[in-house]
């Protein structure tokens, strides 16, 4: 076998010390082994990035933000330059579309994203300084000083990637050094990050262990990482089966741990909006369930229609749109998997297949998108049937009635990231019941469109009840508010303006917004407000 890539480690790249294995990424459309090989690191590899991103914590949190800024500015331009050969190690690795998915939209995300921590940084106001004058009494949030563990998932090779992500974003604009867990579906896409991160931050003059790179980890050497009492917080996004294992292992460390576990994300269509425009939103439905091949954590997984002429044409749009829809390509063979082993669990809670789901004979991990259908009743009696299948599957639930049933199933659901709901002028009271019902239980409430894209926007929130999330109060897209899950809130009562960060001082010449005395102001203390 090939010699093993390096681990980027104690600020440099190396051999991995106690490597317990190897392995490479797989070509998804044709299920074939490609690219080099990678180590699966031991305890000695865990060890040395943990000690050495520990060691370097009091130094990155104590340096200029400006500086901060700058990296993040030169990464996101270092990504551009190297635009090219990414996306096609991207697409080697995830079959993911060159056009428009990488190149268009997932990496100018990326370098967005970016570029937003790195205005958040200069601004400042992320910190949230705080003033009451009369108490002598400041506050605002600082650095761990500890590093921030970040698990990377399969199906954002960029705009989630361990080594690019909101989260890698967010951890080090808040001057947290990064333990990036990347995923294995794509260690030579995450690499190739690392690379240029790495030459980046040393060219900014930042600690060069301030990022540590391991690309496998045994799945019990995950645990024991994940509840290591030297890191500051972990995040994380992938299934809740690991997702919560990390959690047990970080609770039991007091570790916070922000995660993204799953969502079925529910689509109520009301009877006036399908009377509008009831064939339109059957081809919505299917672009957005489809799109990606519907790996995508805010893919609409069901899809409440009350019965009737209305409801009944739209699902026999939707289900003739499925039947016709070719062979998607999954990330990998645990990704086509799972999506079975999840709709196989529909139908013995008693949902019935009404279009697609034809077993794919091509290479590669190739699953034809499926539409599912189930009476209102079984879908509240039955946990089952409200478990997320990660893929290009939905299940349209059928209701008695455009008000009582709907509000059952809303009532039965557990946290989600979204809810959608369709209506026209003459929905209005329902509607009105329905996201009453919803609010509490979804982190975005959406009117008239599809849920499946994020935005990278102040106002966005990727986050919502558990548990789709383990902290509702949180969001993993959306800046300044991702960085604030890094953060530490500081307090310091009667202590001399000269030892208090610049934030918080007399004079504030940079003009951060702070909260003083109750009022937001960008003025220097005692200036009139």
């Amino acid at each position: 076998m090939s010699a093993r890539e390096p681990v980027l480690i104690e600020g440099g790249w190396q051999a991995s010390r106690d490597a317990g294995g190897d392995f490479r990424a797989f070509d998804p459309s044709c299920g074939e082994a490609v690219g080099p090989v990678f180590p699966v690191s031991g305890a000695g590899d865990v060890e040395a990035a943990l000690a050495s991103a520990a060691a370097v914590a009091d130094e990155l949190a104590a340096c200029d933000p400006e500086r901060i800024a700058d990296f993040l500015d030169a990464y996101a331009l270092a990504i551009e330059h190297d635009a090219s050969d990414l996306v096609a190690l991207a697409h080697l690795e995830t079959a993911l579309p060159n056009e428009p998915r990488l190149a268009k939209v997932e990496l100018p995300r990326t370098t967005g994203q970016l570029r937003q921590a790195a205005r958040a940084v200069r601004e400042r106001s992320w910190t949230q300084p705080t003033i009451d004058t009369a108490a002598g009494l400041r506050s605002h949030l600082a650095p761990l000083h500890k590093p921030v563990l970040v698990f990377g998932p399969n199906n954002f090779p960029f705009a989630f990637n361990a080594l690019a992500g909101s989260d890698f974003a967010s951890a080090i604009a808040a001057r947290n050094p990064v333990i990036a867990k990347v995923h294995p579906s794509h260690p030579a896409t995450s690499q190739r990050l690392a690379e240029l991160a790495h030459r980046v931050l040393t060219q900014a003059g930042l600690p060069a262990a301030s990022l540590q790179v391991l690309y496998h980890l045994p799945p019990e050497l995950g645990l024991r990482l994940a509840g290591d009492a030297r890191l500051g917080a972990l995040a994380f996004t992938g299934s809740r089966r690991a997702g919560l294992a990390l959690k047990a292992a970080a609770d039991a460390a007091g570790v916070p741990a922000y995660l993204e576990l799953s969502s079925i994300n529910p689509v109520f269509v009301l009877p006036g909006a399908l009377r509008e425009r009831g064939a339109a939103l059957a081809q919505e439905f299917f672009a957005s369930c489809t799109m990606g091949a519907g790996q995508f954590c805010t893919n609409p997984g069901v899809v409440v229609v009350a019965r009737g002429e209305l409801g009944d044409a739209f699902v026999d749009a939707a289900a003739a749109l499925f039947a016709q829809a070719p062979a998607g390509v999954l990330f990998s063979q645990g990704v086509a998997d799972h999506f079975r082993e999840s709709t196989a669990q529909w139908r013995a809670a008693g949902a019935n297949l009404i279009g697609g789901g034809a077993e794919s004979s091509d290479a590669g991990y190739r699953v034809q998108p499926a539409l599912w259908s189930v009476d209102a009743e079984a879908f509240i009696a039955d946990p089952r049937l409200r478990g997320e299948a990660f893929g290009p599957a939905s299940l349209i639930v059928r209701t008695r009635d455009d008000y009582y049933d709907m509000l059952s199933i809303a009532h039965a659901l557990e946290g989600n990231l979204t809810a959608t709901i369709y209506a026209a002028s003459d929905d209005a009271y329902v509607q009105a019941a329905l996201a009453a019902r919803l609010r509490p239980r979804v982190g975005r409430l959406i009117g008239n469109r599809m849920p499946t894209g994020v935005a990278v926007s102040a106002a966005m929130n990727h986050g919502g009840p558990y548990p789709s999330t383990a902290h509702p109060g949180f969001t993993s897209v959306g800046l300044p508010a991702a960085i604030r899950r890094f953060a530490a809130l500081h307090c310091y009562d009667q202590i001399d303006d000269a030892l208090l960060p610049p934030e918080l001082r007399d004079r504030n010449p940079g003009g951060v917004a702070r909260c003083i005395d109750g009022q937001w102001r960008a003025d220097d203390i005692g200036a009139s407000a």
